[in-house]
């Protein structure tokens, strides 16, 4: 997904402006990450979505869930990264993370 036209959070949109020196080091620190090693963006987003269902990071997975769908990951393949967290992070947030992605989903089908 095309940073520019995703739709981002007032709290982000108003955090960034209040501090862009903080954002560009993010996204500096961000794109490094991508850039370091094998992995496509589809895997990288995949194993964010994972990341975000452990810390119980609702906004941040449903973010990762739309940059998932733009790098080509299937509705199948998020809810396999997710089903995956089941033994490490526990039911309860398993079955939460599945819900975001799916309010996520349905979310984009109405856009």
């Amino acid at each position: 997904m095309d940073p520019a036209t995703e739709r981002l959070p007032d709290t982000y949109l108003k955090f960034v402006t209040r501090f862009p020196e903080l954002a560009a080091a993010h996204t500096a620190a961000t794109e490094a990450a991508l850039a370091g090693g094998p992995l496509d963006a589809r895997s990288c987003e995949l194993i964010k979505i994972g990341i975000c269902l452990g810390g119980g990071l609702e906004s941040a997975l449903k973010s990762h869930v739309r940059r998932a769908r733009g790098a080509g990951a299937s509705v199948e393949e998020i809810e396999q990264a997710i089903s995956l967290g089941m033994t490490t992070t526990g039911w309860a947030r398993t079955v939460a993370a599945w819900r975001w992605m799916q309010d996520q989903v349905e979310r984009d089908s109405k856009a």
